[in-house]
């Protein structure tokens, strides 16, 4: 499973990244690279706590992450 990341600056210069099928997964860096690793945790998390009450599929075998610059 693919997951796309949407990235934007905030103005007050603060980085946002959104987990676009993960409704509700974003989180904020002081840089770009940061808010993607954060939100890419949170993204492994939710994910962990579904598979654990199967809610997620257990064919569920890849995880990707593509970055998009928004």
């Amino acid at each position: 499973m693919t997951f796309t990341i949407e990235t934007e600056q905030e103005t007050d210069s603060r980085w946002i990244a959104e987990i676009m099928e993960l409704a509700g997964v974003l989180a904020y860096g002081t840089t770009r690279d940061e808010a993607l690793a954060r939100a890419k945790a949170l993204a492994l998390r939710v994910i962990a706590e579904r598979l654990e009450h199967g809610e997620e599929p257990s064919a569920l075998t890849t995880i990707a992450f593509e970055a998009t610059l928004v």
